[in-house]
C-alpha cells in the first residue's frame, strides 16, 4: 500500500506546486525540483526511487513519443543538418571536451585521488544528454521563435539516444574492454540506425492501422503500443529504444494524425498525450528533486562546481563551433540563438539514471553520482530561472511578437473556419442535416472567414514579412505539384527519359533557390528588428 500511497501524494503535491507555480508566474519544472528537495531533506514520506527501470518502463517512452508527436517534421527536415550537427557529432564532441577540461581541474587540484580521464568520460557521457522541458515551455510563454524551438527540442530528442550509446560504450571501456575508433563508430551506427528501423516499422504498421478504424479509444491505444511498443522491442534486442521511440512518434504524428484520424479523434489523442506528459512530467522532476542527497552534495561542492563549468563551457563550445559552420550552409543562426541553446542545455533525468546504473564497484561511483546529481539540479535551477531574463536581454523577444502573434491567430481562426465551411459543405452534400439548419450556420462561418481575412489584410498592410512568408510558401508547394505532375508523365510514357531528366533538372534548381529564399525570409523573422510600420 506505501507504494500507491506515495504515488497519490505525489500527484497531489504536483497539483499543489502547478497552482503556485501558476500563480506566481514560477517555472513549473524548477518548481517542482525545489519542492522535492524540501520533500526530500524534509523526509516527509518515502517515494519510490528514480530507477533505471521506472523511467525506461513508464516514463521515458512516454514523455519522448509526445514530444516527437508534436514536432513538425517538414520544419525539423528544415532544420535536419543543425539537429544532427549538434545531436551526433555534437555530443561526442562535448563529451570529449568536458572530459578534457573535467579530468585536469580535479586532477590539478587533488581533490580526488586517482580521478583518471577514463572516469571524466564516464562523467562526461552520462551528463552530455540535454532536458528541455523547462525551457520550451517558456519559449512557448515567451513567444520566442519556432524555429529556435525546434532546434533546442529536436536536438534533445536525438540526443538521448546518442548520450545513451555512447555511455555504454565508455563505461564497457572503463571495465576493461577494448577500444577502436571504427569499432565504436559502426556500433553506434548499428544500435542508433538499427532502433530508427524498429521504430519506423512499428510506427508504420500502427499507422497503417489507424488509417484503417475510426475509434478514438482504439487510436488512442494504438499511439500507446507504438510509444511502449517501440521502446521495448528495441532495448530487449539491445538497440536504441530513445531513436526507435522519436521515430515512431514522429511517424504517427506527422503521417497517422493527418492522413488516418478524424478531427475528433486527433483532439482526443493530442489530449491524451497531452496530460500523459504532464504527470509523467511532473513525477519525474519531483522524483529528481527527492532522490539528492543534499548533505551528500554540499560534501562535494568543488567537484561539482568544477563540473558543471567543464560541462557549461564544452556546451558553449560545440554550439558555437556548430553556429559558425551553419554559416555557411542555408540553415545559419544568430549568434544571440547560440547563446540560447547554450543555456537552454538542461540536465534531467536520464543522467541520473544513467550514473546509478554504474555498477556498485564502479571506481568513484560515489563522486560521479554527487556530480551528477549536482550538475543537474544546478542546471535546471540556474539555468531555468534566468532563462526568461536572458531571452530579453538578447532580444529574442521582442515587439516582433505582438504582430506575429496576432497573424498566427487570424491564420489559425481562418484556417479552423475553412475547415469548418468543408464540413458543412459535406453535410449538405450527404443531406445528413436540414438546409434550413446549414443555411444558417453557413452565413455565420462566412462571416468569421471574412473577418480573419480582413484582419490578416490588415497586418500585412503594417508589414512586409507575411506576404513574403506566404508567397514562398506558396512557390514551394506549386513547384512539388510540377515535380510530382512531371514524374506522373514519365510513369505514364507521355515523355521520355531525357526530356524528364532535363525538365527535373530545372525543377530540382528552382527548388533549391526557393528553399534558399524560404530560408532567408525565416532568417531575417529569427532576428528581431523594429520593422517601421508603412503608412
Amino acid at each position: 500500500m506505501q507504494f500507491e500511497l506515495a504515488f497519490v501524494l505525489l500527484f497531489a503535491v504536483a497539483t499543489a506546486v502547478a497552482i503556485v507555480a501558476r500563480y506566481f508566474k514560477f517555472p513549473y519544472t524548477v518548481a517542482l525540483v525545489v519542492a522535492g528537495l524540501v520533500l526530500g531533506t524534509a523526509h516527509a514520506f518515502e517515494p519510490p526511487h528514480l530507477t533505471k527501470g521506472l523511467l525506461f518502463a513508464v516514463i521515458l517512452p512516454g514523455l519522448i513519443f509526445e514530444a516527437a508527436f508534436h514536432v513538425d517534421f517538414r520544419k525539423f527536415w528544415k532544420n535536419k543538418l543543425a539537429i544532427h550537427a549538434l545531436a551526433i557529432p555534437g555530443v561526442v564532441a562535448a563529451v570529449a571536451i568536458t572530459a578534457l577540461l573535467l579530468s585536469p581541474a580535479v586532477g590539478g587540484l587533488q581533490l580526488v585521488q586517482g580521478f583518471a580521464f577514463i572516469h571524466a568520460l564516464v562523467f562526461a557521457a552520462v551528463i552530455v544528454s540535454t532536458d528541455p522541458i523547462a525551457v520550451v515551455s517558456l519559449f512557448k510563454m515567451l513567444g520566442v521563435p519556432k524555429r529556435l524551438a525546434i532546434l533546442v527540442e529536436g536536438e534533445s530528442l536525438l540526443n538521448d539516444g546518442t548520450a545513451v550509446v555512447l555511455f555504454n560504450l565508455i563505461v564497457a571501456v572503463a571495465l576493461g574492454g577494448e577500444f577502436t575508433t571504427s569499432g565504436a563508430v559502426l556500433d553506434f551506427i548499428k544500435v542508433a540506425g538499427v532502433g530508427g528501423l524498429i521504430g519506423g516499422l512499428i510506427g508504420f504498421a500502427v499507422s497503417q492501422v489507424i488509417q484503417r478504424i475510426e475509434d478514438a479509444m482504439v487510436e488512442i491505444t494504438l499511439t500507446v503500443i507504438a510509444a511502449y511498443g517501440s521502446f521495448v522491442v528495441a532495448e530487449n534486442f539491445h538497440f536504441s529504444g530513445v531513436i526507435a521511440t522519436v521515430v515512431a512518434g514522429m511517424l504517427c504524428g506527422n503521417w497517422a494524425a493527418n492522413t488516418g484520424m478524424s478531427a475528433t479523434t486527433r483532439v482526443a489523442v493530442e489530449s491524451f498525450w497531452e496530460y500523459l506528459a504532464f504527470a509523467l512530467n511532473s513525477v519525474v522532476f519531483l522524483l529528481i528533486g527527492m532522490e539528492v542527497q543534499l548533505q551528500s552534495l554540499l560534501d562535494s561542492w568543488v567537484p561539482i562546481l568544477l563540473a558543471y563549468l567543464a560541462v557549461l563551457l564544452g556546451r558553449a563550445l560545440v554550439v558555437y563551433g556548430v553556429s559558425a559552420l551553419l554559416r555557411l550552409s542555408s540553415e545559419r543562426v544568430p549568434w544571440s540563438w547560440s547563446t540560447v541553446l547554450t543555456w537552454s542545455g538542461l540536465r534531467g533525468a536520464i543522467s541520473m539514471v544513467l550514473v546509478l546504473s554504474l555498477p556498485e564497484g564502479f571506481a568513484h561511483r560515489e563522486l560521479l553520482v554527487n556530480m551528477t546529481f549536482g550538475v543537474v539540479v544546478l542546471s535546471i535551477i540556474v539555468q531555468g530561472l534566468t532563462m526568461p531574463p536572458l531571452l530579453r536581454r538578447l532580444g529574442v523577444t521582442g515587439q516582433r511578437d505582438v504582430y506575429q502573434e496576432k497573424y498566427e491567430l487570424a491564420r489559425g481562426r481562418l484556417s479552423s473556419v475553412h475547415a469548418a465551411m468543408g464540413a458543412l459543405e459535406s453535410m449538405r452534400r450527404s443531406r445528413d442535416i436540414p438546409a434550413d439548419v446549414l443555411d444558417q450556420l453557413e452565413k455565420d462561418y462566412e462571416q468569421k472567414a471574412r473577418a480573419a481575412q480582413e484582419e490578416l489584410a490588415n497586418l500585412k498592410q503594417q508589414t512586409n514579412r507575411f506576404h513574403e512568408e506566404e508567397h514562398q510558401e506558396a512557390v514551394r508547394r506549386v513547384l512539388i505539384i510540377e515535380k510530382d505532375s512531371l514524374l506522373k508523365a514519365y510513369q505514364k510514357g507521355a515523355i521520355g527519359k531525357e526530356a524528364y531528366e532535363h525538365l527535373s533538372t530545372e525543377l530540382d534548381e528552382r527548388l533549391a533557390k526557393a528553399k534558399d529564399a524560404e530560408a532567408h525570409v525565416s532568417l531575417e523573422d529569427s532576428v528581431v528588428s523594429n520593422e517601421p510600420v508603412r503608412s
